[in-house]
């Protein structure tokens, strides 16, 4: 047998959810929806930031990018899942799985690190107000968006490379919606270990770290905080950080709860709804959290409104 796998499997079939037609047509309705909705309202939260003046500041900008991710992440699950729904199954070419196993992982690793980014832009604002706006310079700022963008496009090049490595010989069938790397790696006819070394190392880096960075920026924030004497400027300390907390919790406990907690007694069914939640629904609920708990973004939105109502009337 050559050790080329694309001379072994060429294709894989991702059976996604099996049910009924009903079922799967009224999955199919839901998902639909939330793709467009969360299309429309990251988009038009996007544009708010880049035109809105008010709205120029580091918070909003590393806002924007976390929501550029949203959409990107979504297109790359949802119109496949959508087409698997559809035909109760679908297939797809070995190269084009391990493409959308390379851009998920990408972005899953660039939203661990905006997430991180996020946290220590609020520690900053809030645990050191007086230097915020000398140490959160627009040159920073974007310095440390580019650098979560490489380090999320490079990191996932060795998974994708030493995923193309293995010899795929066996069974083609995955009992899931996307290719992601744990059913995959149990088709694969090679020694996986070197994978699995470089997905926990990567674990390691771009999801445990960040995660020890992000609880110790929200210990000293949640301190700060308690410190301050009037209740008031408690509650508005509070209000600029806890879009930003609420996004994070969601993100984590369900990234944590499909790869880190013990899958005994955890269902396929389980494991797939919950990887629904964060990488379709979750891009939905980012921008309505933001939306809802931001003043900032209220207000833009309203004036936004306005100004488009004012055009058309003229």
């Amino acid at each position: 047998m050559q050790t080329n796998n694309m001379s072994a499997v060429t294709e894989f079939i991702l059976l996604g959810f099996q049910a009924n037609q009903t079922a799967r047509m009224i999955m199919f309705l839901l998902l639909l929806v939330v793709y467009c909705a969360t299309l429309s309202m990251n988009l038009l939260i996007i544009t708010l930031v880049s035109t809105n003046k008010n709205l120029h500041t580091p918070m909003y900008f590393f806002i924007s990018q976390l929501f550029i991710n949203d959409i990107l992440l979504t297109t790359d699950i949802s119109p496949n899942t959508l087409h698997i729904l559809l035909n109760n199954g679908a297939k797809i070419t070995f190269i084009g799985c391990i493409t959308q196993l390379y851009f998920f992982g990408a972005s899953e690793a660039f939203e661990c690190l905006i997430l991180t980014v996020m946290s220590y832009d609020r520690y900053v604002a809030i645990c050191n107000p007086l230097r915020y706006t000398a140490i959160m310079t627009t040159t920073y700022c974007v310095k440390l968006v580019v650098t979560s963008w490489l380090a999320g496009i490079s990191s996932m090049m060795i998974t994708f490379i030493t995923t193309w490595m293995q010899n795929f010989c066996g069974p083609n069938t995955i009992d899931h919606f996307f290719c992601d790397l744990v059913p995959l790696l149990e088709l694969s006819c090679s020694d996986t270990y070197i994978v699995q070394l470089d997905s926990y190392l990567l674990g390691i880096l771009l999801v445990f770290i960040p995660t020890i960075i992000i609880l110790f920026s929200y210990t000293q924030i949640i301190v700060t905080i308690l410190r301050i004497p009037s209740s008031t400027g408690r509650q508005k300390a509070f209000s600029t950080c806890s879009s930003h907390l609420i996004v994070v919790s969601i993100f984590y406990w369900t990234l944590f709860g499909v790869y880190v907690l013990p899958t005994k007694g955890k269902t396929l069914r389980i494991n797939k709804i919950l990887s629904l939640l964060y990488t379709v629904f979750t891009s939905l609920i980012n921008p309505i959290i933001y939306s809802l708990k931001n003043n900032d973004i209220k207000k833009a939105l309203l004036e936004h409104i306005y100004t488009r109502a004012a055009f058309k009337s003229i």
